[in-house]
């Protein structure tokens, strides 16, 4: 795949700037068109010759018994070369440099998808939580492959709270989003900034950044890639993160989901 898009210095000024102050950042076209569309027809590609072949940790449904209910498709790196290559593109790994002031090493890539009047609300957490490193310092890319806004579930965060450690998380019954903050309030729905996105926009946030989503009640799917990048200097407890991920699977499994 070619280069995607062009931005100016300044564009990533701006977006270092932001990151730094708020937790998160905004690349406006970050691809083009004729990079989205193919972008589409490789998803769609992957889905009908990969995804068939995957675990079920590997794909989740919102049904398991409708595909349209997608909602998120794990490590497309691992499985593709085609994800492989794009998520090896310079462009993202510059960024991610630039913003976390470090060298980088790359974690996994996903789809993250909303159903049409299927995909359910996304529960405030934070993404380092789930990531066990210290010191936790890493972010995530979230490539929109469609309009994302107030309708069908865009992104809201809660600015500046990437400076303020991590907060308490609970487990609860949201598939595929196993923790969530407990103690989310008022005061944080308040300070809430909603995040909309047109195709192609590129939304980069912190590991440590307060973040959740809407349900989708819209005729209209959300969908985006998802990339995510740790520091060279932060190490994964790798423990920590097994023995976490070991409860997850079996509570879905329990339940019914996986």
């Amino acid at each position: 795949m070619t280069p995607l898009g062009t931005q100016e210095a300044a564009d990533y000024a701006a977006a270092k700037r932001d990151f730094d102050r708020q937790g998160f950042a905004v690349l406006r076209r970050y691809v083009s068109a004729d990079e989205l569309q193919r972008l589409e027809e490789e998803v769609a590609r992957y889905r009908r010759d990969v995804e068939p072949q995957l675990a079920g940790t590997e794909v989740f449904l919102a049904d398991k018994s409708d595909r349209a209910s997608l909602f998120r498709l794990c490590r497309l790196e691992s499985h593709d070369g085609f994800f492989d290559t794009l998520y090896r593109d310079d462009r993202f790994e510059n960024l991610a440099k630039l913003l976390l002031d470090d060298d980088v090493q790359r974690e996994h890539m996903s789809l993250f998808g909303k159903a049409p009047r299927i995909g359910e609300a996304t529960p405030p957490h934070q993404d380092g939580n789930y990531f066990k490193l210290e010191p936790n310092h890493a972010l995530m890319m979230w490539l929109a492959l469609d309009r994302s806004d107030a309708e069908n579930g865009c992104i809201r965060y809660v600015p500046g709270s990437h400076r303020r450690g991590m907060r308490p998380h609970e487990r609860g019954a949201v598939f595929g989003f196993s923790l969530g903050i407990g103690d989310y309030g008022d005061e944080d729905t308040r300070q809430e900034v909603a995040v909309e996105a047109e195709p192609g926009d590129l939304i980069v946030h912190h590991s440590l950044t307060i973040h959740r989503a809407d349900a989708n009640p819209s005729d209209r799917r959300r969908w985006a890639i998802g990339m995510s990048f740790f520091a060279a200097s932060s190490k994964i407890d790798d423990s920590a993160r097994a023995a976490h991920q070991q409860t997850t699977n079996t509570q879905w499994t329990e339940s019914g989901k996986l």
